[in-house]
């Protein structure tokens, strides 16, 4: 995050002095961790755009899928108690009228 406003990345916010101080860094031949860690030395986590998933950050990652499991299960549970099963209805044989005279001509067709 661009330390002047902690509103955008540094890639996006245009923040000069930083970018130069990233560029200075690489031409040091300096690591993509050892520069993330200068910074972090520097203005601590917060200049982070993704939290580090661990400590209290973690909850970060873990909050949304548990939030998400906890409520379809009661969900589920609610639907399952104020549901109730559609009766069925039983359907009554009705008989053709012509059914009699149907089988009769088939069975002499045999």
């Amino acid at each position: 995050m661009a330390p002047c406003c902690w509103s955008g990345t540094v890639a996006n916010h245009g923040n000069p002095g930083m970018e130069e101080k990233i560029r200075e860094l690489v031409s040091q031949n300096k690591t993509k961790e050892e520069i993330v860690d200068h910074f972090v030395g520097i203005y601590g986590e917060r200049i982070l755009a993704i939290p580090v998933a661990r400590g209290f950050n973690l909850m970060v990652w873990l909050a949304p899928v548990i939030v998400l499991a906890l409520g379809t299960f009661i969900l589920v549970n609610y639907l399952k108690l104020h549901t109730k099963p559609q009766e069925t209805i039983p359907i009554a044989e009705e008989k053709v009228p012509y059914d009699d005279l149907i089988e009769k001509e088939l069975k002499e067709m045999e």
